[in-house]
């Protein structure tokens, strides 16, 4: 998503046969690292569903999730 130097991006589920950016299940978040602090957000229910039916995310969403989390108990 995005376009040339405003790169903005989705998080999706997707099944590891499709292609890079092929098809997907379900859109899952967003990444917008221009934002000043880089906005991060998840469906944090559907990011659940799909962690314990045993998705994997990749180590750029895993750190993001990272992040996301943190941000999240830090809130008051």
């Amino acid at each position: 998503m995005g376009g040339k130097k405003t790169p903005f991006y989705r998080v999706v589920a997707t099944d590891s046969r499709s292609p890079r950016d092929g098809r997907f299940i379900e859109h899952i978040g967003i990444y917008d690292p221009l934002a000043e602090p880089a906005q991060i957000r998840f469906d944090e229910p559907r990011l659940q569903h799909w962690l314990s039916v045993g998705a994997q995310p990749s180590a750029t969403v895993g750190e993001l999730i990272k992040v996301s989390r943190k941000a999240a108990a830090a809130q008051p």
